[in-house]
């Protein structure tokens, strides 16, 4: 008999094993780009065998850190993989520092199975990072809005992102950031989490953007956390900055911050914007990009 307390979580299309089989059969296409959906903001960027890892949560670190609060972080989806298992990634990334995108379970085990991985993060936080994670600034690599760092097969600029507000530091650094990744002929925009603000949609022109991974969770105050794009505003985010395809993330995580991707669908069927959405451990592979 089930507890009281049981729920259904839902499964990730790739799981386990069954999630690095199609990781590592994806490899033998290296003229194409692969992008895996790990859950929340979390996506796995594949491009001629090497690897990005954007703000992954690969653990349960949050439900266990609020369980006997009043709000409580009650998990959807059930893990794609354990983070000890993807022995393989070149770079990492976090946009700012709620533990969702800068968790210490899941950054400290990718560092032990990955001892040459970059991890970058916003110059404003390398030291709040360095000390959550328990080691020295400088082996964390700090990059600055504007600031372009060539890693691999990659290179990977921040531009700023809002978190309900553009915060800086007393230098001016932003806390919050979006990532542009250049890989080959492609150009991915992970925003990290924001809300549109003033200047954004000028700063995104300059850029060929093929895919757009934007959250739409949205932003209710009674959940007391800060908030994103809604669905009809990351549609039209993507629609303004020309991008090809743009992935909806950030919902299907906990049950007290979610959203469900009708609304972002509608508004890109409306307005005539690509858009693939992707269920928790599924692939999105770009064959061209013309």
């Amino acid at each position: 008999m089930l507890g009281k307390n049981w729920v259904l979580m839902i499964k990730p299309v790739l799981q386990g094993e069954g999630f690095l089989d199609d990781v590592r059969n994806a490899s033998l296409e290296k003229e194409e780009l692969h992008i895996w959906w790990l859950g929340q903001s979390g996506f796995l960027v594949q491009w001629r065998n090497e690897h990005l890892l954007l703000d992954p949560y690969l653990s349960d670190s949050l439900t266990h850190k609020y369980a006997s609060t009043d709000k409580p972080h009650t998990r959807m989806t059930e893990q794609v993989i354990e983070p000890e298992k993807l022995d393989f990634i070149n770079v990492t990334t976090s946009s700012h520092n709620h533990t969702d995108h800068l968790d210490y379970e899941t950054l400290t085990s990718l560092m032990q199975v990955n001892p040459e991985m970059e991890l970058l993060i916003p110059s404003a936080n390398q030291q709040f990072a360095a000390k959550r994670l328990e080691m020295k600034p400088e082996q964390l690599r700090p990059i600055n809005t504007g600031e372009s760092i060539r890693l691999g097969h990659f290179e990977i600029q921040a531009i700023p992102a809002a978190h309900e507000e553009l915060s800086t530091d007393d230098q001016g650094r932003h806390h919050y950031v979006g990532y542009i990744a250049k890989a080959g002929p492609w150009t991915i925009y992970h925003s990290g989490d924001t809300i549109p603000y003033e200047g954004m949609e000028k700063i995104l022109s300059q850029y060929q953007i093929n895919v757009a991974l934007l959250p739409i969770n949205g932003r209710r105050p009674e959940r007391r956390v800060a908030g994103n794009l809604w669905g009809h505003e990351a549609a039209r985010l993507a629609k303004s900055a020309n991008a090809d395809t743009v992935i909806p993330c950030h919902y299907e995580m906990f049950d007290f911050n979610t959203e469900t991707p009708d609304e972002f669908e509608r508004e890109c069927l409306e307005i005539k914007q690509n858009f693939k959405t992707l269920k928790s451990g599924q692939r999105w592979t770009g064959t061209n990009t013309t």
